[in-house]
């Protein structure tokens, strides 16, 4: 869906990007390699993070959960040299239960706080397969369609997402060469320095380090919304 003239390998040159994810983390394991090769083209770059992770469900002795969860995408951000992180409180694990509209009203509202040119978002399909992911991305979506937005969703090439579920059972989503619109070498050094700052999500031998490995310094984005905002990054 890019337009003719956009490149293929470069990412839009955006000036203030917003990013939305349902869950701290989401930023630093799916999106925060090309969190940083935004920031490094020259873009501010904002996180709306919807939920605080498992910290409003687990309750009892973790009940303080939310507030490392915030610390943590703090530092994360701090990391990836993000400008700004703001954490919502909707119901991790229910946000698809969420009136879309309610969640994109929070989504607008960031928009509106400056010229936002572009969201980035997971694919539709939630990449993960977690419907949170899907819900956070129907919420970017229905609030770039209303300020006229373009949207990037970042997505797994398939052959990395087949290759994972048939190591750990899980149920990621990829997609075909012929369905990727941006096809990036990205730099994994910031990334991996945020993922470390989720101290109570980055655990050794888990699912993300196996799809970090395969992906190597590559990372693919469709169009969601297409981009109307000039050339490429150089």
């Amino acid at each position: 869906m890019s337009l003719p003239g956009m490149s293929r390998r470069q990412l839009p040159s955006w000036r203030d990007v917003l990013v939305v994810v349902a869950h701290p983390d989401d930023e630093s394991f799916g999106l925060g390699a090309v969190i940083d090769t935004f920031v490094r083209g020259g873009s501010r770059v904002r996180v709306l993070c919807l939920t605080r992770g498992e910290a409003s469900t687990l309750g009892g002795e973790l009940a303080d959960l939310g507030a490392t969860r915030a610390r943590e995408l703090a530092e994360a951000g701090a990391a990836l040299g993000v400008a700004e992180t703001r954490l919502l409180g909707w119901p991790d694990g229910g946000l698809a239960a969420v009136p879309v509209g309610d969640l994109a009203a929070a989504v607008a509202d960031e928009l509106a706080a400056r010229h936002t040119d572009g969201v980035l978002a997971f694919d539709p399909s939630g990449v993960t397969g977690h419907p949170d992911h899907a819900a956070a991305t129907a919420a970017a979506v229905h609030a770039a369609e209303a300020a006229d937005r373009p949207v990037l969703g970042w997505t797994l090439p398939v052959e990395v997402a087949a290759a994972v579920n048939a190591q750990f059972g899980s149920g990621l989503v990829g997609h075909a060469d012929a369905d990727v619109d941006l096809d990036l070498a990205v730099d994994r050094t910031s990334q991996r320095s945020a993922v470390l700052a989720h101290a109570t999500q980055a655990v050794p031998g888990s699912i993300l380090w196996r799809r970090l490995e395969l992906l190597g310094d590559r990372e693919v984005l469709r169009w969601l919304r297409p981009n109307r905002s000039g050339p490429a990054m150089r």
